[in-house]
């Protein structure tokens, strides 16, 4: 079948296509995307959809992309309505971001954060520099922490040998932090993921669909393990 020419194509096709594969997603999940059923939804050849995406696995990582890149602005939105020296103020409200964010996206949350697509091997080269930035906002502030002696982690565990390149290239595009800090920072995130991943899927009974009262008592449980408390300075709202 020959392929029509980009020119006589729309010209947000490009757009259109990961629009109706997001509608894909949330209906059917992301391990049963589809370009023919992508192309059918959208009333052109398959082959169409062949000149923006060779295959699946090209338009997957171009929603995970698109999907971080969202996912870091939002976060780096919030540290930065904060001043710079209101540390715990900058934590907490990365912190509401991220469940915000998820509740708002929950297609796009599981994409990057969720169960891994069968057969699908993300290329680090195009995924790593929008994951290390949008995790960058949450890291710097732990870093900060560190730096004003505010940080409570004794026990950093080596980076293994085989490990370390990954490191290193996780610098290169989310910022040059000490270990310890990037460590409390995984740390952090793993809790947040946790909670905000069971309520996005409804498995916070008793409690409820809505996970806020939970999810603003894990905040002040991370603070309170993590956070040395500046003089004078008030706690984290509850």
């Amino acid at each position: 079948m020959v392929r029509p020419v980009k020119s006589q194509q729309t010209p947000n096709l490009r757009e259109g296509i990961k629009q109706a594969a997001w509608q894909q997603i949330a209906e059917h999940g992301a391990p049963a995307l589809s370009l023919r059923a992508i192309a059918r939804a959208l009333g052109i050849t398959a082959p169409a959809i062949y000149n923006y995406y060779p295959d699946r696995d090209a338009l997957v990582t171009a929603l995970i992309v698109d999907a971080y890149s969202s996912f870091g602005d939002a976060q780096l939105a919030a540290r930065d309505a904060l001043p710079p020296d209101d540390l715990l103020g900058r934590l907490r409200a990365i912190g509401i971001a991220y469940r915000q964010w998820a509740i708002t996206y929950p297609e796009r949350y599981q994409l990057i954060f969720g169960t891994p697509i069968p057969g699908y091997a993300p290329p680090l080269d195009q995924v790593l520099p929008v994951g290390a930035r949008a995790l960058s906002a949450l890291v710097s502030v732990v870093d900060a922490l560190r730096l004003a002696g505010r940080l409570r982690a004794p026990d950093v565990p080596e980076i293994p040998p085989a490990c370390q390149p990954a490191f290193e290239q996780w610098n290169v595009h989310g910022g040059n932090y000490a270990v310890q800090s990037l460590l409390v920072a995984v740390l952090i995130w793993a809790r947040v993921h946790g909670m905000v991943s069971l309520e996005i899927a409804n498995r916070l009974p008793p409690f409820g669909p809505d996970g806020a009262a939970l999810y603003e008592c894990e905040l002040e449980n991370i603070k309170r393990q993590f956070i040395v408390s500046g003089e004078g300075e008030l706690p984290c709202a509850s």
